[in-house]
């Protein structure tokens, strides 16, 4: 196993260096550039147990954190901003993977806010080097005000697409989310994790635990990416 914190240099002056961390387990099969959600970091709990548990289901994975977050502040990038940092990870992915895997497919993805920034720029210019897209717990929607808007520029990514959510997400209501992915067509599947909410939380009589739920999410994404 490697682990190796990683400094994401920008291509401008005003670019901020994101800080990143490489997990690459031994025999990987694919290498995921992971990005955090709005509200936590790439060191946050689940993200760590996630990357772990993909390393155990032989994926690597580099976690990186966006500008916002790199420099301290709580207030979530603008998707200007978000977009190209985006890109830059990937970039980074894709060297990486030359150096670590060689060979082995890259895929591109994150968390809630991540996994949304991360289909953004795909839907804007498709990334050089990325097989496919896995995004956890998409975030359809603000808590409390169901809709599909933030879902339309799916349509505009053609490569395939991995949605990991859990059934009593606030965030991605299943009634307005299960439409939205059978209207991707074959190139969309949707991953459930069930009695899981936004943060993969379940409760005690679901009969299952949170570690079990990250263990499911991370077999559930490493079968999809070796059959991409």
């Amino acid at each position: 196993m490697i682990e190796r914190l990683v400094s994401i240099a920008g291509s401008g002056p005003d670019d901020v260096d994101l800080p990143a961390i490489l997990l690459v387990p031994d025999e990987p099969r694919a290498l995921l550039v992971l990005a955090h959600g709005a509200g936590a970091g790439m060191r946050h709990g689940f993200m760590e147990a996630l990357a772990r548990a993909l390393a155990r289901s032989r994926v690597a994975t580099l976690r990186w954190e966006f500008p916002y977050m790199a420099s301290g502040s709580r207030r979530p990038d603008r998707p200007g901003v978000a977009v190209p940092a985006v890109r830059r990870a990937v970039a980074e992915g894709v060297r990486l993977r030359d150096e670590f895997l060689p060979g082995q497919p890259v895929f591109a993805g994150g968390k809630s806010f991540g996994g949304r920034m991360t289909s953004t720029a795909e839907s804007e210019h498709a990334m050089e080097g990325v097989a496919g897209l896995v995004l956890v717990c998409f975030p359809l929607h603000p808590a409390k005000r169901p809709g599909i808007a933030r879902a339309e520029h799916l349509s505009a990514v053609h490569r395939p697409m991995l949605f990991l959510q859990g059934t009593r997400d606030a965030l991605a209501h299943l009634d307005l989310l299960k439409p939205v992915v059978a209207g991707l067509g074959a190139r969309a599947t949707l991953h459930l994790e069930d009695d899981a909410d936004h943060g993969f939380h379940v409760r005690k009589r679901s009969g299952r635990d949170d570690d079990a739920v990250v263990e499911s999410l991370a077999r559930g994404a490493a079968a999809w990416m070796n059959s991409v």
